[in-house]
């Protein structure tokens, strides 16, 4: 027997307050409604083949079904029936964007759990960041990650399908897919961009670390890398109550727009640079999205807030203004896409900032991504994921781990 949840809500005797909620599940093992009862602090527990009996006996004046709209992926979650239910008065509309609106904000357990899937997933990024060689493929470390969050969290699911970039492929957002399974050859001077999280108790996280293959930064790597990380950070110090999530992208696209000039890959006026929308040539994604049962979580565009319409706004998964107790994660970009960088330097408009002799330096490097969790706080933001971000200290980090792997081939060597 399949395992099954359904929800309904029901309104009794027309009191607005008198909501009762019904779970009906249903196992392979048949338990007495009682066990049902205790698992789930519920009130009340019966057979599903009860169901139209048992709510008739409410005598409610309307079921509550839910089914609505995702605002982030656009499919439409599908309400649960039962014979019988044709008898009830049943409203289909009201639910899902209650519940919706209950999920954005976070209780203090909720956050707990939140931070236990960040902890482990940041482990199991370290872990992976200290196992990577130059001639492994890139599905390897995808099995180590997902092998540390089981093994060590008791995470038997990851939160999406992993994201085991390297070289070109850390240029393709959504890499990964059964049409590109995480199957490279990681090379040496790959950038490794690798995009994974834990899930635990369906709350998920959402990582991505990017490091050097060889352990070692290139200049050019490292001036990109420095780029994000310094949006990433300028992001973290303005988040707080308040604040528009558009303007936490437009200041992560900013931050890129300097620093790209600053490299050399842009010239002029970055205004007018923000002015054609330059910068989503490097970041056509949005800078986060809300995190939690869902990696992309619901309550995105609630009744009121539109979608900003504009090249790199139009993909933010929410425009909301950040309240204390939402989760969030916080993901700039810089990627070097060969399409996106060929229609720039088509328009005119574009092509006028850019330094096409300096970017032919960068066009196979593929991109850096860093992406963290963070929890909004009354006065600012909980970071909760805990993996080396500086050049220096994944460096650093990344000799220790190959200092280790040598000292233990030393040792298995001399005991055969």
């Amino acid at each position: 027997m399949s395992r099954r949840i359904q929800l309904f809500c029901c309104r009794v005797e027309k009191k607005p307050r008198d909501t009762v909620l019904i779970l009906v599940l249903c196992f392979a093992r048949i338990h007495p409604p009682e066990f049902f009862k205790n698992k789930y602090a519920v009130d009340e527990a019966h057979y599903v083949t009860e169901i139209s009996s048992v709510l008739a006996s409410k005598k409610p004046a309307v079921l509550l079904t839910l089914r609505g709209v995702n605002t982030d992926s656009g499919n439409v979650s599908k309400e649960a029936s039962f014979e019988g239910i044709s008898q009830f008065n049943v409203n289909n509309t009201i639910l899902h964007p209650e519940i919706a609106e209950c999920r954005v904000i976070k209780t203090d357990m909720e956050l707990e759990v939140l931070r236990y899937t960040n902890k482990i997933s940041s482990e199991a990024h370290k872990e992976v960041m200290k196992a990577v060689k130059v001639g492994m493929k890139e599905y390897e470390l995808e099995s180590l990650f997902q092998h540390y969050c089981y093994t060590r969290g008791g995470m038997r699911h990851t939160s999406y399908t992993c994201i085991c970039g390297s070289g070109e492929n850390s240029s393709v957002l959504h890499y990964g897919h059964a049409g590109a399974p995480n199957d490279k050859t990681i090379e040496d001077g790959d950038l490794c961009l690798f995009d994974m999280g834990g899930e635990y108790y369906c709350y998920g996280s959402d990582i991505t670390c990017t490091f050097p293959a060889n352990g070692k930064f290139t200049a050019d790597q490292r001036a990109v890398y420095e780029a994000v990380l310094k949006a990433s950070r300028a992001v973290m110090r303005a988040v707080k109550p308040g604040v528009a999530w558009p303007d936490m992208h437009r200041l992560a696209d900013r931050v890129h727009l300097e620093e790209l000039t600053r490299i050399g890959i842009l010239k002029g006026n970055v205004d007018d640079m923000v002015k054609v929308h330059l910068g989503a040539i490097f970041m056509p994604h949005g800078l986060g999205h809300l995190l939690g049962i869902d990696v992309h979580d619901v309550g995105g565009y609630p009744e009121g807030v539109a979608r900003v319409e504009e090249p790199g706004l139009r993909s933010l998964r929410t425009a909301r203004r950040l309240q204390q107790g939402m989760v969030l994660t916080i993901e700039p970009g810089i990627y070097f896409i060969e399409h996106l960088l060929e229609q720039a330097l088509h328009d005119p408009a574009q092509a006028c900032f850019i330094n096409d002799d300096v970017l032919r330096r960068f066009r196979g490097l593929g991109g850096v991504r860093i992406e963290d969790d963070i929890a909004v706080t009354a006065t600012g933001m909980e970071l909760l994921t805990c993996v080396p971000r500086t050049v220096e200290e994944i460096e650093a980090f990344m000799a220790e781990g190959q200092s280790s792997a040598k000292s233990f081939h030393c040792l298995s060597s001399q005991k055969q």
